[in-house]
This record gives C-alpha cells, structure tokens and sequence, in this order.
C-alpha cells in the first residue's frame, strides 16, 4: 500500500522489490483434510497450503466481509504486501501483515483479536482491517462504474485502488498507467492461483438403512450436548440447544449428512464457521442441516453435495469452549431434535 508522495518497498514471496510510488489519495470509504483441502467463508474456496497456519482463521473471515474480496484474494494481497512476514516496514511506513499506512490505519484499525490493542502489527487486526478497506474499495469502484468514470473488473479496480488510492481510478476512468499498481494488480491475480482450490470431493458415504440421514462426523464420537434446554456454557442464558454436539477432536472431517445443496458457508458470530445444507423436501417438510463451530470450511455456496462431502473441519470457532460439532437439523426452517434423523 502506498500514501501520498513516497517511496515504498512491495514485498512479493518475501523479497524486498524497491519501486517508485504514485501519489495516494487518502480515501475512507464506507465501514462495512490435507494440504489441498479446499477452505471457503463468503465465496472462493481457500487452499491453505502456503498460509501460515496461524493466520488461516483471520483470512477466512477477513474474505467473508463482502462477496468480491475472497479469502484468496486476501491471501495474495497479503504475500504482495509483506510476504507473510509481520513485523515489516516499509521505507515510507507502512506496517505490518497488510502494509497499512499510520493514516490509513487510523480510518479503518479495529480491536478485532481483543487483546485491547490496535494495533497494525496485531495480524488479526490487520487482516480484518484489509478486508474492510478492500471492501470498501470495491463498493467505490462499483459506484464509478455505475456513474459512467470508470470501467473494468471490480476486483482488479479495487486492487488498484488498495495500492494507488481510489483517487487515481477516477482519475484515469480505470486502472492507473503506472507501472508499479498494474504490477501489483498482475501479482495478486497470478498469486491467487495458489491459495485457490475447488472442493471435487463428491461423497462416497451412504446413508444406513432405517434412517434418514448419516453421521456428520466419522466413527461413534459421543454427545456432549443433547437438543434440548441447557444454560449456554457462554452466555450463561438458559435456552434451547439447538442441535447436537459430538464431541470430535480438532481437525477432524466434518460430513454432509444427506445430499443436497450448500446455501451457506461463511462466518456467524455466534456460530463461527458454519455451512448450511439444503435437502429439499423429505416427507413433505423442507429440511436442512447445519454444521457450526469449524475451523475451516470445505465448500461455498451453490456446491451440490452427497451423504459423506466433507464440508469442513471440526473447529471451536464462535460461541465455543472447545473442539466439538454442534450439527442442527431445521424442519420448514424450525430446529428440530436431530437424534431421529441420525439414530442416535
């Protein structure tokens, strides 16, 4: 990210390449399995293998803010801002995982990791800040789109935007002539080729005879949590359990219940990662199941699944106090005891 009048470095793959910066226009805009695991939150699956692990969460959530800035583009964004190294800064200042200037910071740095800090060298709260901007950048751009000033990819727009200010794509009705945002906007489009992949995992479970759907999660794990009323193990508030929890160590697959069509995956703050499935109609009822609580995700909206997809990985995101898979079953869109459903 560059700001007005200076020199900056790009870091791309962890080298330092000295380019010349144009003028930035400070802009704040509207807030808003294994190695080829395809992982997904708000659209664009995810391939983990060169995100540090300890970073993957954060790019999830980060690429699940608005529909153009997916989890891959964050990804590739941040190894051409810093090469996955935090701690950076750049010649003219800027800082951190997402290369944010102290200006731009000051608009757009939130807590978001809550250690009561803000602070760009905090990766969460860089990450999420870079989502936000990104986001809000490529609102701005639709606008000028629409208004007839500028024309191209929304997402190439936005990038260029990130690196040259928005100031410059209206300026120019497009991506800016300068040799350094172009550069930058060929970078991050090649990289995400390596931080993308597709989940093709079909399913080869069944479901067993007698019963209307199979296990979300592999062996006989046992039950945590029944459906039923509890007092929140977080919020203290005594209300209805919503689904089932089997309790399953992290990492673990989670898997598609029954056949049928993703309608969510992303990100719910009280349910962290979560996919939702619909099965059509059985019996008369429209039914769907839900799978809460992963660490990453498997799948993204409009995937068609069979009985054993795996969707995701078992996690202890959102309202959570450990590794575990809270699995819902709704009825004509009510919660219903998902014990019938699977036999248990």
């Amino acid at each position: 990210m560059s700001e007005e009048g200076g020199g900056a470095a790009m870091w791309v793959a962890g080298a330092a390449v000295a380019v010349v910066m144009m003028p930035f226009v400070l802009f704040v805009g509207v807030s808003g399995g294994g190695a080829d695991t395809g992982l997904t939150a708000g659209g664009g699956a995810l391939n983990p293998k060169n995100v540090p692990p300890e970073y993957v969460t954060w790019v999830l959530k980060a690429g699940s803010i608005c529909p153009t800035i997916t989890p891959p583009v964050i990804a590739a964004q941040i190894e051409a801002e810093s090469g996955w190294i935090n701690g950076r800064t750049s010649p003219v200042g800027a800082q951190g995982l997402s290369q944010f200037m102290p200006g731009t910071w000051a608009g757009w740095g939130k807590d978001d990791d809550g250690n009561g800090r803000i602070d760009p060298f905090d990766p969460g709260d860089a990450i999420m800040a870079q989502g936000r901007y990104d986001c809000a950048l490529a609102r701005d751009v639709e606008r000028y789109k629409e208004r007839g000033i500028a024309s191209g990819p929304t997402l190439d727009l936005a990038l260029a935007a990130y690196n040259a200010g928005p100031g410059a794509i209206e300026k120019y009705g497009g991506i800016p002539p300068y040799r350094e945002t172009q550069g930058y906007v060929v970078a991050i489009k090649n990289a995400m080729a390596k931080y993308t992949a597709i989940a093709t995992d079909p399913g080869s479970g069944t479901i067993p005879a007698g019963r209307q759907m199979a296990m979300p999660v592999r062996g006989n794990p046992p039950v945590t949590s029944p459906y039923g009323m509890r007092v929140h193990p977080v919020t203290g508030v005594h209300k209805l359990h919503t689904g089932m929890d089997f309790g399953v160590g992290e990492g673990n697959p989670v898997l598609a219940a029954r056949e049928g069509t993703v309608t969510f995956a992303g990100w719910n703050p009280a349910y962290g990662n979560r996919v939702i499935i619909s099965h059509g109609s059985i019996g008369g009822a429209q039914i769907s199941t839900t799978y809460n609580h992963m660490s990453a995700l498997n799948v993204g909206v409009g995937a068609q699944v069979g009985v054993g997809t795996v969707v995701g990985l078992v996690g202890s995101t959102g309202y959570s106090t450990g590794a575990h898979l809270h699995f819902e079953v709704q009825q004509n869109g009510q919660y219903v005891n998902p014990a019938p459903w699977i036999g248990r």
